[in-house]
C-alpha cells in the first residue's frame, strides 16, 4: 500500500475490494441471490440500491463494476448536474459501439429532481448505461416512475452485530495501520462500539479510529468510546423514512403500554434533533385518539406537556417528555371515542336527517309557536338529572356511536350508560 493510503480515513481504507472482504447483505449477498448472482454470471442490470448510510451501498457498486468489468463512473446528486449525466451516458455510447459496458454510479439519486432523473431514462432503456443508483429514502417517493419501471429496487439492511464486530475483528487484523498494534478492548467495549454505529459500517469504523486516536495505543476503554461519539450526530431524515419509521414505532410502543420502548424510540429522536414539539403534539393526539376516557387526566397531562417543552425549551423539556410519555404507556387504553367520531362521520357526512323539532332553538316568538323546542324536556328537572328521551333524527334513532371499554375509567362510563339506555346498551 502507498503511503498516502496509508493517510486515508480507516473507513475508506477498510472499503472491501473482494467479494470475500464484504461483509452483510447475505438476503442479497449469498448464493443464488440477485447480487451474487449478477457477479456470478456477469449480467449486470440497472438497479436502486435503498438503504441507511454505511450498509454497503457505494461498495457494492464498485464490486459490481470490477466483477463484471464494467467501465466505472461515480457521481454524486449533491454536486452533479444534468451535464455531468450526459457526458457518461456520451461515453456509454462510445463504449457500446466498442463492444464494452459503462456503469453509472448516482449517490443520493433521491436529491435528482424530476427534470433530472429523466434525462437518465432513455440511456437506461436503450442500455447504453447500466445505472446503480444509490438512496436513503424510499424510492416509491423519491424516483419517479419510468425509472423504477426500468430498473430494480433492492433493500439494503443494516448491519447485525455479528457483522460489525467481524469488521472490528478484520481491522484489527488487516488494516495496515491497526495490524501493527496488539490492540484490545475493554471488557464489553467492543459490544458497545458495535451497538453504537446502529448498523453503520461507515460510523463504525469512525468512531473505532476516533477511540483509538484518544486512548493509550494499547485498550480502547468505555470511556473513549464515549469520548469518541460525544456530539456526534446520529442518522436521522426529519422529511424522510426515519422520521416516520421512529415516530411510528414511538406511538405503536404507548399503544402497546410498553414505556421502556417509548422511552427509547423518543431518546432516539431526542438525541437526533427532532423537534421536541412534534413529539409532544403527537402525544397530545395519542391521549384522545388512544387513551381517551379510560384515563381521561391523560389528555391534561399530554397539553401541559407540549405547554411546558414550548415555555422551558431543551434540554429540560425531554425530563417532562419522558413523563408524559412513561405515563401515557402505562394508562388503559381505549379508541372507543375514536371510533365513535368515525362511525357518526360516516353516518353524517351521507346524510341530510332533520334535527327534532324539540330538539332545536327558540329565539323568537314565532319560532316557539312555529313549534320550536316545543316538547322538549329539561334533565336536571328529573330525578337522577335524567330522562329518557330521542336526541338523534328520527331516522337513526337507535344508532350507537359510543361504545365504551371495559378499560379504566371507561368501565364506570359504560355501566352508567347501560343504567340509563338499557335498550341500546346491552
Amino acid at each position: 500500500m502507498l503511503f498516502s493510503e496509508r493517510l486515508n480515513p480507516l473507513a475508506e481504507r477498510r472499503r472491501p475490494k473482494t467479494l470475500e472482504e464484504f461483509v452483510g447483505q447475505d438476503h442479497v449477498m449469498s448464493d443464488g441471490k440477485i447480487i451474487r448472482t449478477i457477479i456470478d454470471k456477469k449480467t449486470p442490470y440497472s438497479l436502486i440500491l435503498w438503504g441507511e448510510p454505511g450498509s454497503g451501498k457505494t461498495t457494492l457498486a464498485g464490486l459490481i463494476a470490477d466483477y463484471c468489468e464494467l467501465e466505472y463512473y461515480s457521481l454524486s446528486a449533491i454536486s452533479s448536474g444534468v451535464a455531468d449525466v450526459r457526458k457518461i451516458i456520451e461515453k456509454g455510447k462510445q463504449n457500446r459501439s466498442l463492444g464494452k459496458q459503462t456503469l453509472m454510479f448516482l449517490d443520493e439519486i433521491h436529491r435528482f429532481n424530476k427534470a433530472q432523473q429523466d434525462a437518465v431514462l432513455g440511456a437506461v432503456e436503450l442500455g447504453e448505461i447500466i445505472l446503480i443508483g444509490a438512496t436513503t429514502e424510499n424510492p416509491s417517493f423519491s424516483v419517479i416512475s419510468p425509472l423504477l419501471s426500468r430498473t430494480r429496487v433492492i433493500k439494503l439492511n443494516p448491519l447485525t452485530m455479528k457483522d460489525l464486530e467481524r469488521i472490528v475483528d478484520s481491522t484489527l487484523t488487516n488494516d495496515i495501520l491497526f495490524a501493527d498494534f496488539n490492540l484490545e478492548f475493554e471488557d464489553g467495549a467492543k459490544e458497545s462500539l458495535c451497538a453504537m454505529s446502529g448498523g453503520d459500517a461507515r460510523r463504525l469504523l469512525n468512531i473505532f479510529e476516533t477511540a483509538f486516536a484518544v486512548s493509550n495505543g494499547k485498550c480502547i476503554t468505555h470511556e473513549n468510546l464515549e469520548e469518541a461519539v460525544k456530539n456526534s450526530t446520529l442518522y436521522y431524515d426529519k422529511a424522510g423514512d426515519k422520521h416516520y419509521d421512529t415516530i411510528s414505532a414511538f406511538i405503536k410502543s404507548l399503544r402497546g403500554s410498553d414505556p421502556d420502548a417509548a422511552l427509547y424510540y423518543m431518546s432516539k429522536m431526542i438525541l437526533a434533533g427532532e423537534d421536541p414539539l412534534f413529539i409532544a403534539r403527537r402525544m397530545v393526539i395519542f391521549a384522545s385518539e388512544d387513551i381517551s376516557n379510560a384515563s381521561p387526566t391523560a389528555l391534561n397531562l399530554a397539553v401541559s406537556t407540549y405547554t411546558a417543552v414550548k415555555n422551558i425549551g431543551m434540554p429540560e423539556g425531554e425530563i417532562v417528555l419522558a413523563q408524559c410519555a412513561s405515563f401515557l404507556a402505562s394508562c388503559p387504553k381505549s379508541n372507543a371515542s375514536y371510533m365513535a367520531l368515525q362511525r357518526a362521520k360516516s353516518i353524517a357526512s351521507s346524510s341530510n336527517y332533520e334535527i327534532p323539532m324539540y330538539l332545536r332553538n327558540a329565539p323568537t316568538e314565532l319560532m316557539k309557536k312555529m313549534g320550536y323546542s316545543k316538547g322538549y324536556k329539561y334533565p336536571h328537572d328529573y330525578e337522577g338529572h335524567f330522562v329518557e328521551m330521542n336526541y338523534l333524527p328520527e331516522e337513526i334513532k337507535d344508532e350507537v356511536f359510543y361504545r365504551p371499554s371495559s378499560e379504566g375509567n371507561e368501565k364506570a362510563i359504560a355501566e352508567r350508560l347501560k343504567s340509563l339506555w338499557p335498550s341500546k346498551h346491552k
